[in-house]
């Protein structure tokens, strides 16, 4: 049954998605919100591409774009919006730049790479088919980037809600849960490498639902609480 976990984190990603997108909306200048709708939708199409394979089995075209949303862009969209929150415009304009030639670069190399067919498994999603290894490099950077940025910033900003007098717990605690949330998926993506596919199946799920759990408790979920978007910049998430 887990290898249809990815199915049910589908589900959830594209609920998030539909919650992030109106709240992107509500406040149209918000390019944190503009990276964590784009990061969240391709969170869910990674997970869709692992849905359909369990459903269908391997296929070469559902690989490539399983690599690419899931290993190159899985946490790196989502750790962007989060430096548009924590760093100077220009600064995090910069880091845009370089983090989309990166990963435009990247996924040309994993669209092009050849594949092995002895090593295809035919309900099992790996890097390992690749004959060009040396492909799977790129991913490394461009995780520990949104390891820093993602998982980083909010452990950052729950201590600083902490260090306040006024201590909001609802934002510290949601800043914990997203930096939980956020890692787990990079756990899951070290067993992938080893070979257990299925342990990211159950910490992507678990992962994105604490990352909403996180959202909800900063932002609420309302339309009244839509940050008071038009009154007030959002603090740091």
């Amino acid at each position: 049954m887990v290898e249809y976990l990815p199915i049910a984190s589908t589900f959830v990603a594209a609920a998030f998605t539909s919650v992030l997108w109106r709240h992107w909306r509500a406040n149209p200048n918000a390019r944190y919100l503009m990276w964590w709708t784009f990061g969240v939708a391709l969170f869910g199409l990674g997970t869709l591409t692992e849905a359909l394979t369990t459903i269908f089995g391997w296929h070469e075209w559902l690989f490539r774009s399983w690599y690419i949303a899931g290993a190159l862009l899985g946490g790196a969209p989502l750790a962007q919006g989060t430096v548009y929150l924590l760093a100077k415009k220009r600064t995090a304009d910069r880091l845009t730049v370089w983090l989309t030639a990166y990963i435009a670069i990247a996924a040309t190399f994993v669209v092009a790479t050849p594949i092995n067919a002895s090593a295809v498994v035919d309900d099992r999603l790996t890097g390992s088919v690749m004959e060009w290894s040396w492909v799977r490099l790129f991913s490394p950077l461009v995780n520990t980037y949104a390891l820093v940025f993602l998982v980083g910033g909010a452990i950052l900003s729950a201590w600083r809600y902490h260090q306040r007098p006024d201590r909001p717990h609802t934002r510290v605690l949601g800043n914990v849960l997203i930096a939980v949330g956020a890692l787990l998926p990079g756990i899951g993506g070290t067993f992938t490498r080893l070979g257990y596919v299925e342990v990211l199946y159950v910490t992507e799920l678990v992962g994105l639902s604490l990352i909403w759990l996180g959202y909800r408790a900063i932002v609420g979920d309302t339309a009244n609480s839509i940050y008071a978007a038009q009154r007030r910049p959002l603090q740091p998430v």
